[in-house]
């Protein structure tokens, strides 16, 4: 991996992130978040956005979480079986200009709680599914010796878990705790993305969650299928003058145009694309497809 990058040329992708939930049981009434419109921030452009839901919602609310994220509230109110939340958005990534990481201050600085800044202040903690352990310590020491610059040790970080854990999506699920995903040395993205923000945050270091997509391509040859992209997670850590800098351990890689951001916050849990609470419903099944295409 590179250790600087030069700025790269605007991307435009169209978007469309579909959540499908079955149920047994018809359900009477459900109220629902869902935090499906990509961010805008001065590397990303949310060129236009739509979001379906079906069957339609008797109310339909729009506001800012506390990170800033937009989220979507509604309502239904009648009897349903099944229910579809399609979100389209056309979006603009810019190239992320980064220095050489050597070029960076060194780690101990970024400590400087009263130059922090409030939001990275409070990425400096545990969170729900995020608490540092000797374990998670003990993993990122290698990573940390004294006086390296902020982001080698971010970009060696990235490169250890990148080689260290085998991607699964069957070895673990969201309630999985980091000690298991140490453990195990297998997990997705957001274990990925979690643990690095526990070695982080283990050192003194704000980090928090980001949760997006990622542009995939189909191997040499072979056609792209419709819906076979997924949602992706990573995260980003504050450097003392650069500000949030973002970085993917699943693929080792500190992101650019390749990387749509649809939302940030202390943890999964504050970005969760959609979750609801319903009256009703017995069993239910959920299908999540994703398609990531240049414009």
């Amino acid at each position: 991996m590179q250790s600087s990058a030069s700025t790269e040329a605007a991307v435009t992708y169209q978007v469309v992130h579909t959540t499908q939930y079955e149920y047994s049981e018809a359900v009477s009434v459900s109220h629902h978040l869902a935090r499906v419109k990509p961010r805008e921030f001065p590397g990303q452009e949310c060129l236009a956005h739509e979001l379906q839901i079906d069957p339609t919602p008797a109310v339909v609310r729009l506001h800012r979480d506390y990170f800033g994220n937009t989220v979507t509230f509604f309502i239904v109110e009648r009897a349903h079986s099944e229910l579809t939340v399609r979100s389209t958005s056309t979006v603009r990534v810019h190239g992320r200009h980064r220095p050489a990481s050597r070029s960076t201050p060194r780690w101990e600085e970024a400590r400087h709680f009263d130059a922090l800044p409030l939001d990275a202040l409070e990425c400096l903690f545990d969170s729900a599914s995020i608490a540092v352990s000797d374990a998670v310590a003990g993993y990122s020491h290698q990573s940390f010796p004294p006086g390296r610059p902020l982001l080698e040790a971010v970009e060696d970080l990235m490169r250890r878990i990148h080689a260290d854990f085998t991607f699964d999506p069957k070895a673990t699920t969201v309630t999985t705790p980091l000690r298991d995903v140490l453990s195990l040395r297998r997990g997705v993205c957001q274990d990925f993305a979690r643990l690095a923000i526990a070695c982080l945050r283990s050192y003194g270091l704000a980090a928090r969650y980001v949760s997006g997509y990622l542009e995939t391509l189909p191997p040499p040859g072979a056609p792209r299928l419709a819906g076979v992209d997924a949602s992706h997670a990573w995260l980003a850590v504050y450097c003392p003058g650069l500000g949030w800098v973002d970085a993917d351990p699943t693929n080792n890689m500190f992101p650019s145009t390749t990387h749509v951001t649809l939302a940030w916050g202390r943890d999964y849990a504050d970005v969760s694309p959609v979750r609801g609470v319903i009256l009703g419903g017995g069993q239910h099944s959920l299908q999540v497809s994703v398609d990531v295409l240049r414009a």
